[in-house]
Order: structure tokens, then C-alpha cells, then sequence
């Protein structure tokens, strides 16, 4: 049986720019760059699974393209720089294939070398290709499969929404799972982002300057439990960034609750956030471990389809919640005391 899926208008996708958030992988990232080479990288395996190339008189043509593809999914696994030597090991290939496809890469501005250490990076071309393929993206139809799964795996209605680039957040997608109850549409109503737990992954993941911006036009307080401090804001944002996700719990409407989790694009940049939502009398202390659970597994899904690949795009405080963890941490994580705090 089909889950009704709830829409807004043509598909669009908020770039960066839209939700002015402006945090740089430089500001989160600590240490050196590391450009070694794990043989499990998708970069190396892509190489090792094109040994089964279709057979005819174009194989070595067809070698070649796989074998730049390979390269330039190598130097996107290198979050940096890397020599010929270290591609060469990477792809299992002889230096001096991987300095002529390096060179043909180069001439198409996808890759460019830089002229003091000899090393190699993504060109400015990758990025022109990159931003042709995110305006054809339809996020909602990109999550929809890892939404319906969640709604039939929580028995709770699920969302996916964006920050509107003014002070709101907005559902674009909402799935009813099979619960008793059903749950108002919010789809393409915006709400206040410091009352609701998708707002606060959301608030979470821009510029305090940013927040205190948004903070500062008032935060109305819709039940005893809503936020309107904004010390106490910041701190709550605090707490959603250590932990990789928000809660919120009767504090927009005091007959509901709701779990949420950040959806990160291919930067690293959040876009989006996946929230798991119902009764208050349902979604409680007991079972909102398991909602979050549910929720940044769904999450995980859109991001890599999205091209999010994980612990090299640390890009915002909040990207935990994406990374692979062990299930009993995750546990204790979400069943901290403070979580209907």
C-alpha cells in the first residue's frame, strides 16, 4: 500500500547561499590534511570493480575513462591534495598513466596542480559539473523512499523540512505513518524555528550572528515549555550540535513531540532536517531513543544520495549525527536525563 505523499509546489533545493550559512570546513577541521590512501575507499574500488569491462574494440577507451573517473573519485577521497605517487598506489596504477590522465584532467580544468609541492587537487571544472547536477536535484524525491520507510518503521508521521532564509521553518514533504491518531498538514506552513526540533537543527547549523538576528525579532513563547531566552537558546543550539540532533517536546503545541536529524548535502552543508513527530502521549522518553535512531539512519540515506560522504565534510558542528557509530553509544547518547529537559 502506497503512503500518501505530501508536496509544496515545484521541487526546490536551498543552496547555501539561501540559508546564509557561511561555516567552513577550515573552522571545524583540526590537524593536517591527510592524503593516505585506505584500499576501501570508494576510489579504490571503483578501479578494482573495472577490471570487468564490456568486451569489443573499445576497451582501452573505455579503460582510459574509467580509469580518470577513478582518479577524480581518488583525489575527491584525499579532502586535499595528493602526488602522483600517492594516486599511483591508491588506483594500482603505473606513475606514468596516472601524470598522462593527470594531464589530460588538467587541460579540462578538472584538476589542477599546484605549483609548489607538485600535488594535485580538484579543478575549478568539477565544480561547474557539481553545481549543474545540485539544480537538478529534487530533494523531496530523493528522500522520499527513506521517508516512507521511516513512517512505517516508527508508526509516526515523518517530515522533511527547510529553513525558508527568513526566520521559519518549512515542511516541504510530510508522510502519515499507520498510527491511530492523524497528524494536522504542515506542509508549506512555516513555524518558528526555536519551538519546534527541526528548527533547532536547523538554527543549529547557521551562523550565531545568524540566530541572535533571528532571535531578536522576539521568540513567542506558544506553551510553558517554549524557548524565549535567548541565552537559553544558544545553549539549547549548544547542546543540538554535541549531540547531532534536536527534540522538542509540547514546546510549539503541547500535544506534540518530535525527534530531528540534519540532512547534509555533498559540502557537508545542512539543507534539510528529517524529523520523526506524533502525539505527545506516544512519542515519549521511553521511545524517543528509538525515533532518533530511526530518524539519522533515514537522514544518512538522503545525504549520501545527496553526496554527502561523511567523515571528511565536517563542514558544521552538527555532522555527527551522520557518522557511523556504535549502536549501544547511540543508546546511551539519546537517553541522556536531559532529553525532555
Amino acid at each position: 500500500m502506497m503512503i500518501p505523499l505530501r508536496g509544496v509546489g515545484p521541487a526546490w533545493v536551498p543552496r547555501s547561499s539561501d540559508l546564509e550559512v557561511d561555516v567552513k570546513a577550515e573552522e571545524i577541521l583540526t590537524g593536517e590534511l591527510v592524503t593516505e590512501f585506505d584500499p576501501g575507499t570508494a576510489s579504490d574500488r571503483a578501479f578494482r570493480e573495472s577490471a570487468a569491462l564490456p568486451p569489443g574494440g573499445d576497451d582501452a577507451a573505455v579503460r582510459s575513462v574509467d580509469r580518470a573517473a577513478a582518479l577524480l573519485v581518488a583525489l575527491g577521497d584525499a579532502d586535499g591534495a595528493a602526488s602522483v605517487t600517492d594516486l599511483s598506489h591508491a588506483l594500482d596504477l603505473h606513475k606514468s598513466t596516472v601524470s598522462r590522465l593527470l594531464s589530460t584532467l588538467e587541460r579540462r580544468g578538472l584538476v589542477e596542480q599546484d605549483r609548489e609541492s607538485g600535488h594535485f587537487r580538484l579543478g575549478v571544472g568539477i565544480i561547474r559539473l557539481a553545481q549543474s547536477a545540485e539544480r537538478t536535484l529534487d530533494i523531496r524525491t530523493i528522500a522520499q523512499s527513506e521517508l516512507e520507510e521511516l513512517a512505517k518503521a516508527t508508526h509516526e508521521t515523518v517530515s522533511l523540512e527547510v529553513f525558508d532564509g527568513v526566520g521559519a521553518a518549512v515542511a516541504i514533504c510530510q508522510i502519515d505513518g499507520p498510527n491511530l491518531t492523524p497528524m494536522p498538514d504542515i506542509t508549506g506552513r512555516p513555524v518558528a524555528m526555536h519551538a519546534i526540533a527541526a528548527g533547532k537543527v536547523l538554527l543549529a547549523s547557521l551562523p550565531e550572528r545568524t540566530v541572535l538576528s533571528i532571535a531578536r525579532r522576539g521568540l513567542v513563547q506558544y506553551t510553558p515549555r517554549t524557548i524565549t531566552d535567548p541565552r537559553a537558546l544558544l545553549e539549547e543550539l549548544a547542546l543540538v550540535r554535541r549531540r547531532g540532533y534536536a527534540v522538542a517536546t509540547g514546546e510549539w503545541d503541547e500535544r506534540l513531540s518530535a525527534a530531528a536529524v540534519p540532512v547534509c548535502d555533498a559540502r557537508g552543508t545542512v539543507i534539510a532536517t528529517v524529523v520523526v513527530w506524533g502525539a505527545s502521549s506516544r512519542v515519549t522518553a521511553l521511545n524517543l531513543p528509538t525515533l532518533v535512531n530511526a530518524a539519522r539512519d533515514a537522514a544518512r540515506g538522503i545525504s549520501r544520495k545527496l553526496g554527502w560522504s561523511g567523515a571528511a565534510q565536517r563542514r558544521t558542528g552538527i555532522v555527527p549525527v551522520l557518522k557511523e557509530e556504535d549502536d549501544d553509544e547511540r543508546e546511551r547518547e539519546v537517553s541522556d536525563d536531559e532529553l525532555v529537559s
